[in-house]
């Protein structure tokens, strides 16, 4: 007799041998993932500027999706009668979402917190609502996302060790309801959250309860949330080894290519963050030789690629203008990045049209999906190491009062 494999499991498939770093896949109901990966943002079950066909092209496998935003609109059983959230949005690959407890922390002021959960007011018209572990897990059953979040409370990095350890113990007791209250485990994975903010002992408590409950899989919160980056290495250089080897795990909110690199080979598996897309709409691109803002008066004349060391579709690494008598729009191979310019999205910027921000978005995404597949051949590789200090060269972290991401 052999053991049912849960609802979305790890496979382990090389250890880099000089930094540890994993490469591995996510097993999940919908389709088999690479890692380490990076997840791009649906927040409202939509990547903002970015369709599903162009996510799927530009290479990407998982994505995210709010519990909070979708719950006050349009309605986590509405998603239910149109079939849940892959039929309602028209995405036949894998979704995280998270439980809403970021959002409700952060954008609402008037909010009373207590054992049972949380009160508060939400931001569209302020209608007061009540979210707990148990209500979480409905909202995210009626979903029918393939990883699911527990809910936790989202604080400050900086408090008093002993709030932060009240906070934690709470989040423990909050993740056994959520387990309990998990009515489809045979089609979603529920995720714990370790959090402890920079106390190792509190992490440690975090850790060992969460890894006690046997979870599909884990992520660590309470980082990428003001502190530096030498601190977000130093807690996981000793949270990660505390979770299991054999099941997946994900930093929250973290899209830096240097703290991409630094978080795999201190173990991580999965990674999610607004980043690329927010600061897309706002005309920065991210390019293998670092920031680009495409606004500037520089960009006007240059009539360059965004970036010609990137490939913008995964299947299809090679790029080139050689179509012979063939129509370009005809060639399976046709890329419609090929032949943009810096100087075309500094006018589609300049003049205030929605396509620049959608290929923006599209561009930055793209860079950071590449960038995690380059990183997966690093690592099988075994050349990391050599892979991180071409990166830090390149885009610009090794100069001086460099302005970075």
């Amino acid at each position: 007799m052999t053991n049912k494999k849960p609802a979305v499991w790890y496979e382990h498939l090389h250890t880099e041998k000089h930094t540890g770093a994993r490469r591995g896949r996510i097993h999940t109901p919908h389709g088999t993932f690479e890692t380490p990966m990076f997840m791009p943002v649906g927040t409202q079950g939509a990547v903002k500027g970015v369709g599903t066909r162009e996510l799927k092209d530009i290479g990407s496998q998982f994505i995210l999706s709010n519990t909070y935003h979708l719950w006050v609109r349009p309605g986590d059983e509405l998603i239910a009668q149109a079939g849940g959230l892959h039929q309602y949005m028209g995405w036949d690959q894998a979704i995280l979402t998270d439980s809403g407890g970021f959002q409700v922390f952060s954008l609402s002021d008037a909010r009373k917190l207590a054992e049972e959960g949380v009160t508060f007011q939400n931001h569209v018209n302020g209608d007061k609502m009540f979210l707990s572990p148990e209500v979480a897990m409905r909202i995210q059953n009626n979903l029918g996302s393939d990883v699911m979040m527990q809910l936790d409370e989202a604080i400050p990095y900086f408090e008093s060790y002993d709030y932060i350890k009240d906070s934690m113990q709470r989040s423990l007791r909050w993740a056994d309801r959520a387990q309990i209250a998990h009515k489809k485990p045979d089609s979603q994975g529920l995720f714990g959250i370790v959090q402890g903010a920079g106390f190792k002992a509190l992490r440690s408590e975090s850790a060992n309860g969460l890894v006690g409950m046997d979870l599909p899989g884990y992520a660590v919160g309470g980082l990428s949330v003001g502190e530096s980056k030498l601190e977000m290495n130093r807690v996981l250089d000793f949270t990660m080894p505390l979770l299991p080897e054999d099941k997946p795990r994900y930093l929250m909110g973290v899209a830096a290519p240097d703290s991409l690199i630094d978080s795999v080979i201190r173990g991580v598996d999965m990674f999610d963050s607004v980043l690329p897309t927010r600061i897309a709409r706002k005309g920065t691109l991210m390019t293998r030789r670092g920031r680009v803002v495409i606004k500037n008066s520089k960009y006007k004349n240059d009539f360059t690629p965004l970036d010609p060391d990137l490939s913008y579709y995964s299947a299809n690494p090679i790029r080139t203008n050689q179509f012979g008598n063939q129509s370009q729009f005809d060639n399976p191979n046709y890329n419609p990045f090929q032949n943009l310019t810096r100087s075309y999205l500094h006018h589609l910027f300049n003049a205030n049209e929605i396509l620049g921000a959608q290929l923006a978005s599209q561009h930055n995404l793209r860079y950071l999906l590449q960038f995690m597949e380059d990183m997966r051949t690093a690592i099988e590789n075994d050349d990391l190491l050599a892979f991180r200090a071409t990166v830090m060269e390149e885009y610009g972290y090794n100069k001086p009062n460099a302005r970075l991401f």
